[in-house]
């Protein structure tokens, strides 16, 4: 890993060793992913689900953000699979990026793989101690019904 420029693979294999420990329930590995000062958000699109509340998240700090995600992963099924999809960088400066990315998130239902949600993610990665770690972390997830794009409510990160 260079200081000078992350590229998109170590970006992608650190979500993705992120999403499969945090599927697995590996709570002991948690804290690796994240820098001390990171921010974590999640919610619907609408803000508006019946179940809003155990979606919405808005916390800083690692310590709160692993708080967070672990009462939120042990109150969500299992098997649980989020596959982070479509990333790619905004920015790159020395030692740190942005991305963006889609979301696609399955559970198990009567015996076969069924989708739980989709949505967005967004976020920004930096190194810290040496190591490659989740600064910034936002998750929309999708609820909305699609409709005809000029007529649709295109929903936006605070």
């Amino acid at each position: 890993m260079t200081t000078e420029s992350l590229t998109v693979v170590e970006v992608q294999s650190l979500l993705a060793g992120w999403w499969f420990d945090y599927d697995q329930g590996n709570f002991d590995a948690w804290p690796r992913y994240f820098a001390e000062d990171a921010h974590f958000s999640c919610r619907s699109d609408s803000q508006a689900t019946p179940f809003e509340e155990f979606v919405t998240a808005a916390v800083r700090g690692r310590d709160e953000v692993l708080a967070w995600n672990r009462e939120h992963r042990s109150q969500s099924p299992y098997p649980l699979r989020h596959n982070g999809t479509n990333i790619h960088l905004d920015s790159i400066g020395e030692g740190r990026a942005t991305f963006r990315s889609y979301i696609f998130v399955t559970h198990v239902v009567g015996g076969g793989i069924a989708p739980l949600a989709s949505g967005i993610c967004r976020g920004a990665v930096r190194l810290e101690g040496g190591a490659l770690r989740i600064s910034d972390l936002r998750l929309m997830l999708d609820f909305t019904d699609s409709q005809i794009f000029t007529s649709a409510t295109r929903f936006t990160f605070d």
